[in-house]
């Protein structure tokens, strides 16, 4: 019998592979519909979770920002289109990738893929915004971190 463990296991926050945010998701049975398909609301919430992950990784603390009275990231803008089904069991990757960094926002593509398959793809705008709710600069630190992940045009595709 194993020995008492030290410590508990650290939620999955994904990786960075070059440029390419990966954030690994499996399909379980409360993510699906009566038919055995992802309902199409969970993909937001993978998305979702993935930029967040993503934001952590780049040392970008939204706590702290916003318990500071800086501002928060607000999603402003969402072009979602499904391709595939993903179904109970499948693993998913959520990969996401930064298409433009402006003084207030940045738009990442983003995508579910089932191995070569993509599944959804995403086109998503975040403005950074004071408490007030109202568009504000990026923090300097926030557009540095962003900065080099800037994909090439020929990197990936993007849906109108």
């Amino acid at each position: 019998m194993p020995g008492p463990r030290t410590s508990a296991p650290l939620p999955p926050s994904g990786c960075f592979d070059g440029a390419r945010h990966l954030y690994a998701v499996r399909v379980y049975f409360e993510d699906t519909d009566l038919s055995g398909v992802v309902y199409h609301a969970n993909y937001l919430r993978w998305f979702e979770r993935a930029r967040s992950d993503m934001l952590r990784l780049l040392g970008i603390n939204q706590r702290a920002a916003q318990e500071a009275g800086e501002g928060a990231f607000a999603v402003t803008d969402l072009a979602l289109k499904y391709l595939r089904p993903a179904r109970l069991d499948d693993d998913v990757i959520i990969e996401s990738t930064v298409a433009e960094v402006s003084r207030a926002t940045c738009r990442l593509v983003q995508k579910a893929l089932r191995g070569d398959d993509l599944l959804a793809e995403a086109l998503v705008r975040v403005a950074f915004v004071s408490p007030g709710g109202r568009a504000r600069r990026l923090p300097a630190a926030f557009a540095a971190a962003f900065t080099p992940l800037l994909a090439t045009p020929q990197e990936g595709s993007v849906h109108p």
